[in-house]
């Protein structure tokens, strides 16, 4: 297979994670494809939790929203770590009247969600959605997600949301297969398509 059509890191082998190639999938088209699913035509405006992930969240505000960059919203939040505590409340980004997507690769405990949940709620958000690639679900977060500040919690299954409880949490929670990415990732790389 010619290596001119896999994507992957070009950092030398000692620097890197893996010993051979490796191809980074984004669960960004499952969960575009499942938000306007979701909520559908409403404006629409997408959050990164941490100022420093900021452009994690571009594709999927262009792709979630109508398409020609005139009513797509971004905003952040920015955070301090000191000692092993997240705190900060600076919150950049206009989203009154809009349902917020807060995108973040993973969910641990849930802190850092809800602290951006609360922070677009108030300055005005409608509604609220934790868009995540893996719900890791820690110790803690079936209380903190249960804030109402998040109406839903849109994960992939690549992690299974084993360790969070029936009750509230596991009552917004909506589970994204992962299955039809790797397939269709499998399909190209059998047929030496580009990826």
């Amino acid at each position: 297979m010619p290596s001119s059509r896999l994507k992957y890191t070009t950092k030398p082998p000692s620097k890197m994670h893996f010993r051979c190639r490796a191809i980074a999938l984004t669960a960004a088209p499952l969960m575009i494809a499942r938000i306007k699913i979701t909520v559908g035509e409403e404006p629409l405006c997408v959050i990164s939790p941490e100022s420093g992930r900021r452009k994690a969240g571009g594709p999927v505000a262009r792709s979630a929203g109508d398409g020609d960059g005139s009513s797509d919203r971004q905003g952040f939040c920015r955070e301090h770590r000191s000692a092993g505590i997240v705190s900060g409340d600076l919150f950049v980004g206009d989203v009154a009247g809009a349902t917020c997507i807060i995108v973040d690769d993973l969910i641990s405990t849930g802190g850092t969600l809800v602290r951006a949940a609360r922070a677009a709620r108030s300055r005005g958000a409608r509604q609220v959605l934790a868009c995540v690639a893996h719900g890791l679900f820690m110790p803690g977060a079936e209380t903190a997600l249960a804030d109402p500040a998040i109406d839903r919690i849109i994960a992939t299954d690549v992690v299974p949301a084993f360790r969070l409880p029936a009750g509230p949490v596991r009552d917004k929670l909506d589970i994204v297969p992962a299955a039809p990415l790797l397939a269709e990732t499998i399909r190209r790389l059998h047929e030496d398509k580009p990826l």
